[in-house]
């Protein structure tokens, strides 16, 4: 590997990856309301912190995850559409099936005069895509502390395309010789298709603001590399149910190694941790905390373009804890074109 060239190559890895948090959460059921939420586990990968080619850039990607939910899950589905307004307890051995494909456009701006002392980059996740839910069981359960038992039987399922909420985020970078620091703010907008009363939906209802830090160790000569990032998420009272989400902690890292100056294989993994019970006058689910971990392969690759580079990207996760929320797995495949590398900056410039 040459120290001048490989790390000025992949610097783009991350603000593609990261914008896209804000627009995957809705499909792929993971937290809070009826166990959907904002933030999507594992988006921050390898490379995270460390600087970018200035300009501007541009990504798609596809993700897919098919989540199975247990009763629990299942049951916070069926509330809002079964219109109960009394707290209730259920406790079924059922499972919601889902299933989303989401494409999505971000671009993005970094820009090459310093803004705090580090560098600044702008990006819109702009997704488009298709999830379905379905529950095949009959759910049960108590109204109120000692009240009459009540069924919801039968097969529901539902199916809805179109554009998800849109996913700001700006972050600053900065970097010190082999390590790197990341700080970062993203938002969720309510512009994505939403029904309180469906069962799959492609925007979440509210809106929520998510911030964070990150540091990556790499190593030029090695070719090794080490990030973690951990972020919290507030969200917004969703005034279509009355149901205000708690406060979500997550932690996304990677590990990889160059074996050359274009080829990264790696692991990569999250821990997702709800610390603040959901609230509001339509919760009837109680606390509610979600859970989960998960851990995955991952393979990169530098693609030269003349002018620009390209950077295809293929990561898989499995759930292997979750607790209040559909899980299973999920598959990431990025493909980013950048302004092409440039000689690496001295470690002193961001």
């Amino acid at each position: 590997m040459r120290s001048n060239e490989t790390p000025a190559k992949i610097r783009f890895v991350l603000s593609v990856v990261g914008a896209m948090s804000m627009a995957l959460a809705p499909p792929a059921s993971h937290a809070d309301e009826g166990g959907v939420g904002f933030w999507v586990p594992g988006f921050f990968g390898s490379l995270a912190a460390t600087p970018q080619p200035p300009g501007f850039s541009f990504a798609t990607i596809f993700y897919h995850a098919p989540p199975v939910g247990g009763a629990d899950v299942a049951f916070a589905r069926q509330v809002p559409r079964g219109n109960l307004a009394v707290n209730f307890t259920g406790n079924l051995n059922i499972d919601l099936a889902a299933r989303a494909d989401l494409f999505l456009a971000v671009p993005s701006y970094t820009f090459a005069t310093p803004v705090l002392g580090g560098q600044a980059n702008i990006a819109l996740a702009v997704p488009y895509g298709r999830t379905r839910g379905e529950v095949d069981a009959t759910l049960t359960g108590n109204l109120g502390l000692g009240g009459p038992g009540f069924t919801i039987g039968g097969t529901a399922s539902d199916t809805v395309t179109g554009f998800g909420d849109l996913g700001p985020m700006f972050s600053l970078r900065w970097n010190e010789g082999v390590h790197n620091f990341m700080s970062y703010v993203a938002a969720n907008l309510t512009t994505g298709r939403y029904d309180p009363d469906r069962l799959a939906n492609l925007g979440i209802g509210h809106n929520a603001l998510d911030g964070g830090g990150g540091y990556t160790y790499f190593d030029p000569s090695s070719g090794n590399e080490f990030t973690a990032v951990l972020g919290f998420t507030y969200n917004f009272e969703n005034t279509h149910t009355q149901y205000q989400n708690g406060i979500d902690m997550h932690l996304d890292w990677g590990l990889s190694h160059f074996f050359t100056k274009q080829l990264q294989l790696g692991a990569v993994g999250y821990g997702y941790q709800q610390i603040s019970c959901d609230s509001g006058a339509g919760n009837r689910l109680g606390c509610f905390e979600t859970r989960v971990l998960g851990i995955g392969p991952q393979i990169g690759y530098i693609i030269p373009m003349g002018n620009l580079q390209g950077y295809l990207n293929l990561k898989a996760y499995k759930d292997v804890d979750a607790e209040h929320r559909a899980s299973g797995w999920s598959g990431w495949v990025t493909f980013a074109i950048s302004p092409a590398a440039g000689p690496e900056p001295p470690p002193s410039i961001p």
